[in-house]
């Protein structure tokens, strides 16, 4: 029920022709004409006002202030928890030594 099933190749069934051979052919491209140049659509330019370079950079000390304590903050949680776990360990470690000098 579960083997596989190997498919046969049948044997050809006939006269095998030889491939045929086919010479190259040139070809020829006529002369490209000169594509007309669409001219290039007139861009506004950006005018930044003072007050529009006041509140960029505004938002942008705002970003800089809110990233930069965002991971202060994770900085200072891993720290908090590595010492914790440092105490946690010493703690232990004199629970462990003390119940052995006990015996």
């Amino acid at each position: 029920m579960l083997r596989p099933k190997i498919p046969t190749n049948p044997m050809p069934t006939g006269i095998a022709n030889p491939p045929t051979v086919t010479e190259p052919t040139t070809v020829v491209q006529p002369p490209a004409a000169p594509a007309p140049v669409a001219p290039a659509p007139a861009r506004p330019t950006v005018q930044l006002t003072p007050g529009a370079v006041i509140a960029l950079v505004g938002g942008g000390t705002a970003v800089v202030l809110v990233v930069g304590a965002v991971l202060v903050s994770m900085l200072l949680a891993v720290a908090i928890t590595g010492a914790s776990l440092a105490i946690c360990a010493l703690v232990i470690r004199s629970l462990i030594t003390a119940d052995a000098q006990r015996r």
